[in-house]
């Protein structure tokens, strides 16, 4: 792995995507990134950015200081370029079956399942998460533990957890207890910090650490 170094004419209000976008079009076709929507709803250009986690298609030239050093996310398998190995996040996603677990007779239910505001409030910040792995990547101990999950299963478990429709919070919280689960996080807030969609990660975490000490589903 090496640096190039590139030169590009920017408006401050670029975002760091388009200049990317300028060096590929224009100076060297060999550059490899991802990127879809370009609004940051699909995540799928997260890269590190002078040294933070950051969506390519959100921050602006005006915002990084000069001049801006652009690296892949770390602690997954840079394939080339800032194309980075997403399987073991998605492993880890997998893993805590992110879906929703409803009772065998309620396969085909004949009504809506009804949910007040309140119990969707206490899931609604962790529906945000757009599996970026901008928090996962920027996690020490994911960088260090292969088996960590990582914050982004957590979150997307803490979602149907805490979902009053939902009936896999103890299966869910089980494989959270485990040696590669939610307790492997040591509170270090790089994932709240790097989170493009202002989700309050650490606190999701320990709230999911709460449950499976404390809560009875």
């Amino acid at each position: 792995a090496h640096f190039e170094d590139y030169t590009v004419e920017a408006d401050p209000m670029d975002r760091l995507l388009d200049c990317l976008h300028t060096v590929k079009w224009e100076q060297d076709s060999s550059l490899a990134l991802r990127r879809s929507c370009a609004h940051g709803i699909c995540g799928s250009d997260a890269v590190l950015v002078n040294g933070k986690n950051e969506l390519a298609c959100k921050v602006l030239v005006k915002d990084l200081k000069q001049p801006i050093q652009v690296e892949p996310i770390r602690g997954l398998r840079q394939i080339k370029d800032f194309i980075v190995d997403f399987d073991p996040f998605f492993a880890g996603y997998k893993a805590v079956k992110p879906w929703l677990i409803t009772d065998d007779s309620e396969r085909e239910p004949t009504a809506e399942r009804i949910q007040s505001p309140e119990e969707r409030e206490a899931f609604d910040d962790t529906t945000k998460c757009i599996l970026c792995a901008a928090c996962t990547t920027s996690c020490p101990i994911f960088w260090s533990d292969e088996e960590y999950v990582g914050p982004a299963a957590i979150v997307n478990a803490h979602r149907f957890i805490f979902d009053s429709r939902d009936r896999g919070a103890r299966e869910r919280l089980e494989i959270l207890s485990q040696h590669n689960g939610a307790f492997k996080c040591r509170t270090a807030f790089n994932c709240t910090d790097a989170c493009p969609r202002g989700i309050k990660v650490t606190k999701a975490i320990q709230e999911v650490k709460r449950a499976a000490l404390f809560e009875t589903f």
